[in-house]
């Protein structure tokens, strides 16, 4: 009997019904949920906590916009080496120490780059490194184990709800930044962030030993969670399956589309801000205030599109429509964007292109691409799903720089064909989102991966 099935026979109570205004919330699944759901808000509030300190150690450097770039590849590489290293531990431990050990280890790195930076070190690099690391690893964990917990019936209800905790701890960390890096100076909120994250490894022991119990009570192997998890190779169980394989595919070919859908946006900005200087309506010293300005009511308006997304529609729109069908709905939002945007290649039209096009990424995409490991064996979830939501996820923003490369030092493209080839590859990343689909489908069907 799986969890959720078991807690069905609680009587649903107030925080049950508040839920079903969001999503299809069952008898007893609420207080797990929210638990989750605040676990994942602060592991991001975290997150965007300690991003303004990126930007802070690394651009304060010389050539710190190139060495940025240049760091983005680095990462990629990095991970060749980290994501193996995780398999390994994964092989040994099980899932909860696994989670304590991995997270731990990230929070400790926090008070010694806080020590170095005070005492006046170089650790720009580094840190940017780490933090690359550190947000698409402990993120991918948390989706693993939340995976773990639920079936794939339950997950493509509840994940919905689970998601709203990231988009909105993403929202709320970096509303607390900007009120406390002035009072408490931009190497102090490296240790407000390992506060924060150490709240969260405490909720999330404070989860598993909670689950642990009621599987007990629901006359559970409790010896399952507690097991290593297995001894393949991340990478190689990426690279002996179909289903993986094609997971991969999607995620490098989004993030390849959306990172050069973002040097289109500020192409386009930097272009509009230079026309009005050079027409007089703005004075050259506000040309940097105008950038500003236009990003943060662009990411403002972006944000809160996801969120209400996220709350009232992913859910509903998976129950309806399905996994199949909702994993090809960014793709075709995006082919419509870039479609537009290589027509009318203005700052109105793009601005509202990519505002569609990212706040349907950060809700539905993001809700769905978890639900894709819901099928998945437990060995997949842990360390497959660590080489798609980190090396992967950076291969493709690699491949996005040498396209721009490319397209500015060799063939000299203009924003149009720029929005062409992505209209371009998006029509490949269709074609991909097409086949898992059903693939997702005849692996629900056939009930394949353990649920914990």
């Amino acid at each position: 009997m799986s969890e959720n099935v078991a807690a069905a026979a609680l009587p649903r109570g107030p925080l049950d019904r508040l839920l079903r205004v969001f999503s299809d919330v069952r008898e007893g699944e609420g207080g797990q949920l929210l638990l989750l759901t605040f676990n994942v808000f602060l592991i991001l509030t975290a997150y965007y906590v300690m991003k303004p300190v990126r930007e802070a150690l690394i651009l304060a450097q010389p050539g710190g916009a190139e060495i940025k770039s240049y760091s983005m590849a680095l990462q990629a590489l990095l991970l060749v080496i980290i994501v193996p290293a995780y398999g390994a531990l994964a092989t040994r431990l099980s899932r909860r120490r696994l989670i304590n050990v991995v997270t731990t280890l990230f929070i400790g790195c926090l008070p010694l780059f806080y020590l170095a930076a005070e005492a006046g070190l170089h650790v720009g690099v580094p840190f940017f490194l780490w933090i690359g690391v550190f947000s698409l690893m402990v993120i991918a964990q948390f989706w693993a184990y939340a995976n773990d917990l639920y079936t794939p019936e339950a997950g493509k209800r509840l994940f919905a709800v689970v998601a709203f905790g990231a988009s909105s701890g993403a929202v709320f960390g970096a509303f607390v930044s900007g009120r406390l890096i002035g009072p408490l100076g931009v190497h102090a909120m490296l240790l407000a962030a390992a506060a924060v994250l150490a709240t969260s490894l405490l909720l999330f022991n404070f989860i598993d030993l909670r689950v642990s119990r009621r599987a007990a009570v629901g006359a559970r192997d409790r010896r399952a969670p507690e097991a290593p998890i297995g001894d393949g190779n991340a990478f190689s169980l990426v690279l002996k399956s179909r289903y993986l394989l094609l997971i991969a595919a999607l995620i490098f070919l989004l993030n390849w589309v959306n990172a050069t859908g973002e040097y289109i946006l500020s192409s386009i900005v930097s272009r509009a801000a230079e026309a009005d200087v050079a027409a007089g309506r703005l004075a050259a010293e506000d040309e940097g205030a105008f950038i500003g300005a236009f990003y943060a009511d662009y990411f403002q308006v972006v944000n809160i599109v996801g969120m209400l997304l996220q709350l009232f529609v992913v859910s509903r729109l998976v129950k309806y429509l399905g996994v199949r069908v909702a994993v090809c709905i960014l793709p075709i939002v995006a082919f419509g964007s870039y479609a537009v945007a290589a027509l009318i290649p203005s700052l109105a039209i793009v601005r509202w292109v990519k505002t569609a096009e990212n706040s349907v990424d950060y809700s539905l995409q993001n809700t769905v691409a978890q639900m894709l490991y819901l099928p998945a064996t437990r060995e997949e979830k842990y360390k497959a799903k660590q080489v798609t939501d980190t090396f992967v996820v950076r291969a493709g923003d690699v491949l996005s720089s040498l396209t721009v490369l490319a397209g500015t030092s060799l063939l000299a493209f203009s924003v149009s064909q720029f929005a062409m080839v992505n209209a371009a590859l998006v029509i490949v990343w269709f074609a991909v989102a097409v086949m898992l689909g059903r693939e997702f489908h005849r692996r629900e069907s056939a009930g394949q991966g353990p649920i914990a």
